[in-house]
């Protein structure tokens, strides 16, 4: 699983007013083009779901092409993390827009009623865990329904979760020449955080300076 993030020089992956600001460059947007044609799937967790709507398909037509000379749908699945599903939109981008396999991964005690409109969608729905999702359980379904090569794109809180479940093998990091601060506005990681005994060591692969003045960082998360 590889964990993808553009982030400001201060760290953060949007604003205080968490409307999915633009962060990346031009670049860096083809970039996450070419990430996403190489993996089967790209997650996201509820809130930068709800809050973005997210396309989470490859945009540019000659990487979608590539992907279909390769055999490929034109497009990676998409996955989101939900808790209450209910919430997601019928007309949400996230549902309609591409042509995409699509995955929701929520607890196991939501009831039929919220899925069914879903479902009827031709939403594949995954259930692991009660009351939050259990993601080690919900990556062992996506790999069973042949999801194995995952991009994540947040936001901090599934980030967090995932990176300390020990099921994020590399971390990119684009960090753009901004500075945004907040106390507010989410990083990398949120969720609730580790002590500094328990911190998550990753090991630094290669850095990549950029014209657009933004650096692309790559990590090895170390097994924990």
């Amino acid at each position: 699983m590889t964990l993808n993030v553009a982030a400001t020089v201060d760290g953060k992956i949007d604003t205080f007013e968490r409307l999915g600001a633009a962060i990346s460059s031009a670049a860096d947007r083809r970039r996450v083009d070419l990430l996403r044609a190489g993996v089967d799937a790209v997650m996201v967790g509820g809130r930068t779901l709800l809050g973005e709507d997210p396309r989470l398909i490859v945009r540019a037509d000659d990487v979608q092409a590539q992907r279909v000379a390769r055999g490929l749908p034109p497009n990676p699945a998409k996955v989101g993390v939900l808790s209450r599903p209910a919430e997601l939109r019928l007309d949400s981008r996230f549902l309609n827009v591409g042509s995409a396999r699509i995955f929701v991964c929520t607890p196991g005690d939501v009831g039929e009623d919220d899925l069914a409109p879903l479902r009827a969608r031709g939403v594949e729905v995954i259930a692991a865990g009660d009351r939050r999702v259990d993601l080690a359980v919900a990556m062992g379904r996506l790999a069973e329904c042949g999801i194995e090569r995952v991009l994540v794109e947040g936001g901090g809180s599934l980030n967090f979760e995932l990176l300390r479940l020990g099921l994020v093998d590399e971390v990119l990091v684009f960090v753009a020449p901004l500075i945004v601060g907040g106390a507010n506005a989410p990083t990398l990681a949120d969720g609730a955080g580790l002590p500094r005994e328990l911190a998550i060591a990753v090991q630094r692969l290669d850095v990549e300076p950029w014209e657009d003045g933004g650096v692309l960082l790559r990590y090895k998360v170390e097994a924990r």
